[in-house]
């Protein structure tokens, strides 16, 4: 019977430990330069236990890869960041990024926790799990002292359970549209933020590309996000809920980049990817036919934007390949 230390890693874990340490060197080089340009006092403790966390994970992660000599990924380095550029962002944007950031990894980290058998990832995946959360509460509590919290829309407290009688609460093309339910309510106000957050990036990342080509990528991206949004807001404000959310005036003037082309190509990427999948989930627990139509026409524009993505990193020579199964048939003599 094998030992625990000479297990070998699956390709379920290489697949997670590989990725986790791709996001992590990227997220090293943007608390950084955050952390560089943080001013309050509130907020600058929060940057640097993010970027705490992150440094810890990187090297958990090596020294998984090195118990099995498996080579590490080249990811992202002191060479992607420029910590002497001029702010791009301002401090409030540092706190909704990391609210966000600190949301995906939970989600993220469960699935790669689900998915681990060895006992020392599934320990590794635990903690980052762990580390989240307590990254979430920091954030969430100094965003709620400044007033800079924002809460998903209340409802009325129903007055007794019921049950769906007719066809028609699928309805949503034509005629008189039934009102939102509580989890609609709750994937479109969090898909609104989230495009908000990625239309501010968008903005900033537009302003500082060095590149013409990743310039107009991120301008593109600036138009699908102002869209998405545009699109979710108008159904809260046909359910009388609020949806006013706008953090354009977190972006300064700078052009000077703080961030490589490759950087940021990957990170909109990442975040363009990430929505693919909380698209998925809204759209299979949307029952109104008129947003499962609006989420499957969201979803193909995003699935392009990041095969667009995919062709410029390639062409730059930017994208570093996953591990992969060997062709032995490319390996075949004959």
């Amino acid at each position: 019977m094998q030992s625990e230390n000479n297990i070998k890693l699956t390709s379920a874990e290489i697949s997670q430990l590989w990725f986790a340490y791709m996001n992590d060197s990227l997220s090293i080089c943007v608390l950084t330069y955050f952390l560089e340009k943080a001013e309050d006092p509130e907020i600058r403790p929060v940057v640097e236990f993010a970027l705490e966390l992150a440094h810890a994970h990187v090297k958990k992660i090596i020294l998984i890869f090195n118990s099995e000599k498996f080579p590490i990924p080249y990811g992202f380095k002191d060479e992607d960041v420029d910590i002497t550029a001029p702010r791009l962002f301002s401090d409030p944007y540092f706190l909704y990024y990391l609210q966000q950031w600190s949301s995906i990894g939970l989600e993220a980290y469960g699935i790669s926790l689900s998915l681990a058998t060895r006992s020392d990832v599934f320990q590794f995946f635990s903690e980052c799990i762990d580390d989240s959360k307590n990254l979430l509460k920091k954030t969430r509590n100094v965003l709620l002292s400044k007033g800079l919290y924002i809460r998903a829309p209340y409802v009325t407290t129903p007055e007794k359970v019921d049950f769906i009688r007719k066809q028609n609460f699928l309805a949503g093309w034509f005629g008189e549209r039934r009102s939102l339910t509580t989890l609609e309510i709750t994937n479109l106000y969090a898909n609104l933020q989230r495009n908000v957050l990625a239309l501010t990036t968008f903005i900033g990342f537009s302003q500082v590309a060095q590149s013409k080509e990743v310039g107009r990528f991120m301008a593109r991206g600036k138009e699908i996000a102002s869209k998405h949004i545009e699109i979710y807001s108008s159904v809260l404000k046909e359910n009388e809920l609020p949806a006013s959310v706008s953090w354009d005036n977190q972006v300064l003037d700078s052009t000077v980049s703080p961030f490589s082309d490759k950087l940021m190509m990957f990170h909109v990427n990442a975040l363009a990817a990430g929505a693919i999948g909380y698209y998925g989930t809204s759209l299979s627990t949307s029952s109104r036919r008129d947003l499962s139509t609006n989420y499957l026409r969201i979803l193909g524009e995003v699935l392009k934007y990041t095969e667009d993505a995919a062709n410029i990193m390639i062409d730059y020579g930017w994208m570093e390949q996953p591990p992969k199964v060997v062709d032995h048939d490319k390996l075949a003599n004959t």
